[in-house]
């Protein structure tokens, strides 16, 4: 096995060190110790030293070690720190020193000495390992047991890769494991995709503070994991001030400017007093602003200047205020569209999207509902004190049409969470039976069939293009209207036949998701993973379309 020579780095120890007369080879010096290490030979110790008035000091180690070691190559360096305990100077003549070695890790191992100079020292050669820029090892020297014997001592070798500790990289697991969980309140949902999304949301929670943007329908959990995060960040001390929420659709006019950034008293009519705002209440905390897309234009230029600045000006003051807040912003809009309309701000959205998440519906993650219906059923008892559990067959029966194509979920979770209170406050005895499960889907069927538009309407069914062909272009000429007569002509009878059946439907649904279950209503049955709105989209892209594409180019047919 062929093993690298040894680089020490260190500095000189001016009083464990010390000494020049004979009595000095009774005493354990660290610098002197650390060169005579059985079996571990320094081949080269750079030995930092501070001041011409230890130079002598350092000559007179230099010239021990070559004594018993004259492999060892002491090189002798004069670093340009006037005060050994600044940190600034410190760090500042380290790091330059550091930055101009010629460092060979291919041929070399580096020891970097940590048991002599100050304290500050010590930290500085500690970061900078850390850090990589003294690309080495840590090594700590300790005195023999007994004094006065001139046995070196002992040697330990502290490794700062964390993924070489076994034990240690099982706890930071651990802790990972625990802090996803919280996010998803202990729920063990089962979606790959939501999985993956919230354990990269929990790294980024702890890790930075910059703004996040979540996406979804409305009920999909946003303002929920909002708080969710804020929590985990005050458990990790990130941050120490409130979570601060507020809708923006219910702001308007001078209401909305005074809400988010306060006023001065007589700023404008009614203003009887200061009023601090919530941007300024969230100041050390989070500000989760949902349904940040109904902000209003001059609402949303001095929100960017807040960002950026940590500074704004309340309502009606000259004078501006400061507030250190992590921003986390909510919409189920699409700000891609708002800002291609002129809607949002194109500077704001560039600022809030360097994280963005996209929470799917509840209809999106069937085999999430069964675990989902446990923790409402567990959080129902909780709250109420009284435990609801299903029949056996009334579980399977509410299972088999909550995960159905049938289950529209508009609401989503909110629907999900309304439909389990009810189940489990009219169950007698604490058993939700069969009956009770039909009664339910019919509710919810009779809620859902209430939210699609009304028959006669333009959207209705009747003048789908199945029932009424002559309310939109015939179905074998959306081909024609999305790709272009050339392109629709070229393609093979049975792609257009097919295309020309997959368009009106994709037209009648509200989202890809809606479009994908009706589409693969069948064979999603017979999958362990489903995921119909990315088998949807890989077949549009075969003709090069994409769902936002379809919405607009039927604007003028069907509407959904």
């Amino acid at each position: 096995m062929n093993i690298k020579p040894v680089t020490a780095i260190g500095f000189l120890g001016t009083q464990l060190d010390s000494g020049m007369g004979a009595g000095r080879w009774q005493k354990w010096r660290p610098s002197v110790a650390l060169c005579q290490q059985p079996g571990q030979p320094v081949a080269q110790l750079e030995l930092l030293y501070t001041g011409e008035r230890h130079r002598r000091l350092a000559e007179c180690v230099q010239g021990d070690i070559a004594s018993f070691s004259p492999a060892t190559d002491v090189r002798l360096t004069l670093l340009p720190i006037a005060d050994p305990w600044d940190f600034g100077q410190v760090y500042s003549a380290l790091y330059d020193w550091a930055h101009g070695y010629a460092w060979a890790p291919d041929e070399w191992q580096y020891w970097v000495h940590i048991t002599t100079g100050t304290h500050v020292a010590q930290i500085c050669l500690f970061l900078l390992a850390e850090s990589r820029h003294l690309p080495g090892v840590l090594a700590q020297t300790s005195p023999p047991r007994r004094w006065g014997t001139g046995e070196p001592g002992q040697l330990s070798l502290i490794d700062l890769d964390l993924s070489r500790y076994d034990a240690i990289a099982r706890r930071f697991e651990a802790a990972q494991r625990d802090a996803v969980a919280f996010l998803k309140s202990g729920i063990a949902t089962r979606n790959a995709r939501f999985n993956a999304l919230i354990d990269e949301i929990e790294r980024v929670a702890v890790r930075s503070a910059a703004p996040i943007l979540l996406t979804g329908p409305t009920g999909a959990g946003k303002s929920f994991l909002a708080r969710r995060m804020a929590q985990l960040k005050r458990e990790r001390k990130l941050i120490s001030g409130q979570f601060v929420e507020v809708n923006c659709a219910t702001l308007h006019g001078d209401g909305a400017m005074s809400a988010l950034f306060g006023h001065k008293k007589g700023a404008f009519t009614g203003a009887a007093s200061d009023r601090a705002g919530l941007l300024k209440s969230a100041d050390g905390g989070v500000l989760f602003l949902d349904e940040i897309g109904e902000l209003g234009p001059d609402e949303q230029a001095m929100l960017l200047k807040a960002i950026e600045e940590k500074r704004f000006y309340p309502l009606g003051s000259d004078r501006e205020v400061g507030s250190n807040f992590q921003l986390i912003a909510g919409t189920c809009r699409d700000l891609r569209r708002e800002v291609a309309a002129g809607r949002f701000r194109e500077d704001l959205f560039s600022r809030i999207n360097l994280w963005t998440y996209d929470l799917p519906g509840l209809a999106a993650r069937p085999e999430d509902i069964e675990p989902n219906i446990d923790h409402l059923l567990a959080l129902h008892a909780s709250e109420q004190g009284r435990m609801a559990r299903f029949h056996p067959e009334a579980r399977s029966a509410f299972l088999r049409f909550a995960q159905s194509e049938e289950a529209a979920w508009r609401g989503n979770f909110r629907d999900l969470s309304s439909s389990i209170t009810r189940l489990a406050t009219l169950a007698e005895g604490g058993r939700i039976t069969q009956a009770q499960v039909e009664a339910e889907t019919a509710r919810l069927r009779w809620l859902w069939a209430r939210q699609e538009p009304e028959s006669g309407s333009e959207s209705g069914p009747e003048n789908s293009p199945e029932s009424n062909p002559e309310s939109a272009p015939a179905a074998a000429d959306w081909p024609a209207r999305l790709l272009g007569p050339e392109k629709a002509a070229a393609l093979d009878l049975f792609d257009r036949l097919q295309l020309a059946a997959v368009l009106p439907v994709c037209a009648q649904s509200a989202s890809l998701s809606e479009a994908g279950r009706r589409l693969f209503a069948q064979s999603r049955q017979q999958r362990k993973a489903v995921n119909d709105s990315d088998r949807l989209r890989k077949y549009l892209l075969r003709f090069g379309l994409s769902w936002e594409q379809i919405r607009q180019g039927m604007a003028g047919g069907v509407k959904p």
